[in-house]
């Protein structure tokens, strides 16, 4: 991030393909939101896809999230890793990988639907493809498709001395 470094130099993650494990490995992301100065903060479910460096989620087709990101489509996100808590040295382990983009709410067919696919691999990786087919076309009308391109990007560990 633009005029920004790590104070703790020893604990930024700068190996790209270890803030990609991060991205792909977790099920949860929080991306902050903001509209007149006013912030907001949400956790969802999601979905990278490393030759984009996109992050997909998706979400019904009203409330507070869409209507922030239709007013301000810029968006800070964070993906944690929680590695645990470590006994006798009064400290947590864990990575993390933060990001800044732009949310592009998806409206072709298809870019939808490639999400989504995206999306079930990661979340119903024992289905098979026709299964995830037929969850995809069924909910394809209903729901809202995000895509956060992500823009700048960087990691922060701690991994603590007796791991």
């Amino acid at each position: 991030m633009p005029g920004y470094h790590m104070r703790r130099q020893d604990k930024a993650i700068t190996d790209p393909g270890e803030m990609e494990a991060v991205l792909l490995g977790q099920k949860l992301v929080t991306l902050a939101m903001c509209r007149d100065g006013e912030p907001y903060l949400v956790t969802m479910d999601f979905g990278y896809d490393p030759e984009v460096r996109a992050i997909y989620f998706h979400c019904a087709d009203a409330g507070k999230k869409l209507e922030l990101l239709r007013a301000n489509p810029r968006v800070w996100g964070q993906v944690v890793e929680d590695l645990g808590y470590v006994p006798g040295e009064c400290d947590h382990s864990y990575r993390s990988v933060q990001f800044s983009g732009s949310v592009e709410l998806l409206a072709v067919p298809n870019d939808k639907r490639a999400a989504l696919h995206l999306l079930l691999r990661k979340f119903e990786p024992e289905a098979d493809v026709a299964k995830r087919t037929e969850m995809v076309e069924k909910s394809l009308a209903k729901v809202v498709v995000g895509k956060v391109r992500i823009e700048a990007i960087s990691g922060k560990k701690s991994v603590p001395s007796k791991q």
